[in-house]
């Protein structure tokens, strides 16, 4: 069962100019910078009430983010929403007909587990589900 947005993230192809423009022009201020080398990125995430703005570049032109930024160019790229179970939330989207990009959780930033929801069985939103561990 989906608790909150957790996050919603967008693609960057620099990260540091990206946080720049989020610190000045909206008054963010930033909260966690992480490179997750298994998801290819390094994520920067700003807090806004219960939920956080997450901007992600990638590390190398052959991560899926650097190819999201080919195809798609800047902009948002993921809605991720907080689960209790992430286990049991994957068998549940499976049995709801969903297809899933993870199968099984995986290590996320910020000490949590995730996994994504393939965006054809979401109105074309790529979804992410987090845990907190």
């Amino acid at each position: 069962m989906l608790r909150r947005i957790d996050h919603v993230a967008f693609a960057v192809a620099d990260l540091d100019a990206a946080i720049h423009l989020y610190e000045s022009a909206w008054g963010l201020t930033l909260a966690h910078r992480e490179v997750v080398a298994d998801q290819g990125v390094e994520e920067a995430m700003f807090a806004l009430g219960d939920s956080y703005v997450q901007l992600i570049a990638p590390l190398s032109g052959s991560s899926t983010v650097a190819k999201f930024l080919e195809r798609r160019g800047e902009g948002l790229h993921h809605i991720a929403y907080e689960v209790d179970d992430l286990s049991a939330e994957l068998a549940a989207a499976v049995d709801r007909g969903q297809r899933l990009i993870d199968k099984a959780p995986r290590e996320g930033g910020r000490g949590t587990r995730i996994a994504f929801v393939h965006p054809v069985t979401n109105h074309g939103v790529l979804v992410e589900l987090v845990e907190y561990q």
